[in-house]
This record gives structure tokens, sequence and C-alpha cells, in this order.
């Protein structure tokens, strides 16, 4: 499988086979992708793999909360607080095509919800991946996780797997932290869930549209 092919064929997946990953693969895609660049090498990445009874009860425990009104907190803000064009219409339409293929309404609150809770079950994925860094690092650190991600979601591609990158794991990092005894003071910066993909799940039936190169670039010579 060449670039080109993994960055096309990869999208966020919402509904996974009751299937497990291997360790071997896991740590392949984690052995390949530490080759990503970073400043002056810093490698910023600490990777939590949680599967299993681990994964059962950290889901459960940030379910209960989600339930009980606690909206949780993030350790930093990763959307703007007032939405301006053209990223408002973008992510408008982001939501409406997930939940026209679902056919869920804009009145039925109730499967909102229980789709919303989805994301704090990595989607029932087998492989729930939580990304840390120290509370010392600055911005540029968050740049050299961004192709740390993208590196191992285009390797998951490679091994027949997919992947979801979710910002909503971060909700609850002092849950997160504690239950995996991760410093209070670390960052969580997001999760990813990992498996392989259910493709007779109907939430997987789309795929959000791409700008075209000549929306956002320009050439100067």
């Amino acid at each position: 499988m060449d670039i080109i092919e993994a960055l096309q064929q990869r999208k966020s997946v919402r509904a996974f086979l009751n299937k497990d990953v291997s360790t071997e693969k896991i740590n392949s895609i984690l052995s390949a992708a530490r080759h990503a660049p970073s400043g002056v090498n810093t490698q910023p990445w600490q990777v939590a793999v949680v599967t299993g009874e681990v994964k059962e009860q950290l889901q459960s425990q940030i379910e209960q909360a989600f339930r009980n009104g606690d909206k949780g907190k993030a350790d930093y803000s990763y959307y703007p607080d007032n939405w301006v064009e053209p990223y408002k219409s973008r992510r408008l339409a982001c939501g409406l095509q997930m939940y026209s293929t679902l056919k869920i309404s804009r009145e039925q609150k109730d499967k909102q919800l229980e789709q919303w809770l989805a994301n704090y079950r990595a989607f029932d994925a087998p492989v729930m991946l939580l990304f840390f860094m120290d509370s010392n690092m600055q911005t540029g650190s968050y740049m050299d996780y961004g192709m740390f991600l993208q590196s191992i979601m285009l390797l998951a591609v490679e091994q027949g797997l997919a992947t979801c990158a979710q910002a909503s794991l971060a909700d609850y990092a002092d849950i997160i932290k504690t239950k995996l005894e991760y410093p209070q003071d670390s960052i969580l910066l997001c999760g990813m869930s990992l498996g392989y993909e259910d493709k007779t799940a109907l939430v997987n039936s789309y795929r959000t549209p791409r700008e075209d190169v000549d929306t956002f670039t320009q050439f100067f010579n």
C-alpha cells in the first residue's frame, strides 16, 4: 500500500468488530510511528494502550460521570470559543451528515445522547489509545504530536485496521489520569479508537468531504 492510498482510505470509524487486536500489531504500529519528527527530537509522546477489563472499568466511570451531569474538563481548549466561517458551516455539516446517515432527527435528543456516549466507549473498539505529554511542553509539541498521531492512523490502515481520533476522550482527563495513575499535571491530548471496522454498520457508510487544493493554497514565484 502506498502513502496516497493509505491517506485516501483512512477515515473516522465509529463501529468496530468484536475482534481483538494483537499486541504484536499494536507494537508494530507504535514502533514505526515513533520515527515521526519532533522539534529537537523531544519525542513528547506518552501512550496508554487500554484494553480488556481496564477499558471496561474506565469507560464505565466516564459514562457514569456524564450521566450524572458532570461535563468533565479537558486539559486544553481544542475548539474555538466563537465559531466563524467557514469553520462553523463545516462543523455543522459534519454533524448533520452523521445524524442524517443514522436517521436521527434534531428532535430525537435521546438517540443523539446515546450516539455521543459511544465516544466514551471508544465506539466499542477493542483498543482505546490515550495520548499524554508532560505539562512543561509547549505549542510545538502539539504539532509534533499531530504528526505522530497521523503516522499511527496511516500505519493502522496498512495493517488492515481502522481508527477514530477522539478529542472527546480527553474530556474526563481527571478520571483517566486517576484510573491509569498518570500525573494529574500531565496533559491528556486526545484518545483514539483502534480495531477492525464493522463495514456493515451504517455509521461507517459516509465520508466527509474535503476542500479542493485551490481553496486553501496560494503559489508564489
